[in-house]
């Protein structure tokens, strides 16, 4: 896909390039994981404050694509795996876009030119710097310490949106909902890195102190993280679900939950989306950057971490070098390049998790 879309753009380099007034039609182009996909959501609804005539398309994973049924903020989700052509051939298949907008990995700007957009709007300063020549205007990364989904709706001009509320994000349709009790915490145990593991009696303790509350238990984890579960050794009256719910599916259990509790990872964000109390353990991962920001500021959540962390001191963000950042993407094994254990979320206590979740159901 790679070589079709750098051959596509040079042969459709010669088109006009005017940065349009009133857009039509704007793509927001990306391949990112769902935490990130959600953050987005300060971007289009900027983008429908900004253009409320426009049709905007977002490209999304597939597997996102069932989340996006009520079109939220009037957005089309545009299934798209950089791996599977036939997403290619499909966004290949589209009428042309007046306005493309990058909010993190400026390699797509040449898939951009590829489909013939207008106008190409990407963050500055990514690496290497092909990947930026395609683009039409580079917005530069925000000076000051920002939450993603902020710094993402800044490649739009204009006002900030409206602060959001779950009310613009109509529940995706399911088939079958899971009984479930009454009253319950969701404890989401698994992440997308080991460095954002938990440790297992430290969510049996969580959930019998939650459970001496009233509350009853029930366990999540994705797709092929059963183990994680089965460490924690939940007990019979408490509700598992290893990896066997949709994304849509998943929503509505979200939405029922007294509270919410889970690493940094996508369920947090479809979490704040939902509505949903969330308690988010931050390890690896900054509380700044993947917080709620101006958007998401209104919603019931808070964020658990040790800030700060000393080894939590790598600058980078989506290939670019950012000066305040402070984050780790380290990898589990031998040390100096390697983490030997995730230190950061084992400095995480029980009592803090346990003290956010009690401030939150009060």
């Amino acid at each position: 896909m790679r070589y079709a879309s750098v051959a596509l753009a040079l042969a459709r380099w010669g088109i006009a390039r005017r940065k349009p007034a009133l857009p039509r039609r704007i793509l927001v182009l990306h391949h990112l994981l769902l935490g990130d996909t959600l953050m987005l959501t300060a971007l289009l609804a900027k983008l429908r404050q900004r253009h409320p005539e426009a049709q905007v398309v977002m490209t999304v994973a597939p597997a996102f694509v069932e989340l996006f049924a009520g079109r939220p903020y009037g957005v089309v989700a545009q299934g798209f795996d950089p791996r599977d052509f036939a997403t290619f051939r499909a966004l290949l298949a589209q009428p042309r876009f007046d306005l493309a907008i990058l909010p993190a990995d400026n390699r797509y700007t040449w898939l951009a030119r590829a489909l013939g957009a207008r106008w190409i709007v990407g963050l500055a300063g990514d690496r290497p710097a092909h990947k930026n020549w395609p683009a039409d205007e580079l917005v530069p990364y925000s000076a000051t310490p920002t939450a993603f989904c902020d710094t993402a709706a800044a490649l739009v001009d204009g006002a900030d949106a409206l602060p959001y509320t779950p009310r613009a994000w109509p529940a995706p349709p399911v088939r079958e909902r899971r009984a479930l009790p009454p009253r319950y915490a969701l404890l989401h145990v698994g992440a997308s890195s080991p460095l954002k593991l938990w440790p297992a009696e430290r969510w049996r303790a969580l959930a019998d102190a939650l459970a001496a509350q009233g509350l009853a238990i029930v366990w999540s984890v994705g797709p092929g993280e059963e183990a994680i579960l089965a460490a924690v050794a939940a007990r019979d009256a408490e509700v598992r679900m290893a990896g066997t719910l949709s994304l849509g599916e998943l929503w509505h259990v979200l939405a029922g939950a007294a509270v919410v509790i889970c690493p940094d990872t996508g369920i947090a964000h479809l979490g704040r989306v939902v509505g949903a109390p969330t308690v988010t353990l931050f390890g690896p991962g900054s509380a700044l950057v993947c917080g709620p920001g101006r958007f998401f500021a209104a919603l019931p959540g808070a964020a658990v971490t040790v800030d700060p962390f000393p080894c939590r001191d790598q600058r980078i963000q989506f290939f670019r070098e950012v000066p305040w950042m402070r984050r780790c993407e380290r990898l589990v094994g031998p040390p100096p390049e390697r983490c030997p254990a995730p230190r950061c979320m084992h400095a995480i206590d029980v009592a803090a998790v346990l003290t956010a979740a009690r401030r939150i159901l009060r």
